[in-house]
């Protein structure tokens, strides 16, 4: 079954520019540290950069490749949601395997509506 994505693609002002948060997560644990806290500072979420790294830790032992129960990724997103989530917060068409997206797209969710999302919170 594929998932629809809602109508209308995500707009310039959604979309995040290529500059920002731009750590080299492929490198190893310590640079996906980082893009987490990075984001988490930019985008103020509860708990700040602390609490964003420990659900992340939680979550996937900060692993992109991370995979379980349908959810990937370093913050687990759940892929059923990932495509339309991924393009309402800045990163269509985007792996959730893609540690930056993942990251940003995760910590764009915890600003709007908290951590309740993640059973790791």
């Amino acid at each position: 079954m594929l998932f629809a994505l809602p109508v209308g693609r995500a707009s310039a002002e959604t979309r995040v520019k290529d500059w920002v948060c731009d750590y080299r997560w492929r490198e190893g644990t310590y640079q996906v540290k980082q893009l987490i806290r990075c984001a988490a500072r930019r985008w103020h979420v509860p708990g700040g950069p602390v609490e964003a790294v420990a659900v992340a830790g939680c979550e996937s032992h900060f692993d992109p490749g991370a995979y379980g129960g349908g959810n990937a990724g370093v913050f687990q997103q759940n892929l059923t949601y990932w495509p339309w989530r991924a393009d309402a917060f800045g990163f269509p068409g985007a792996s959730a395997y893609n540690a930056r997206a993942n990251i940003i797209v995760s910590v764009r969710m915890a600003h709007r509506s908290g951590w309740g999302a993640w059973a790791c919170a």
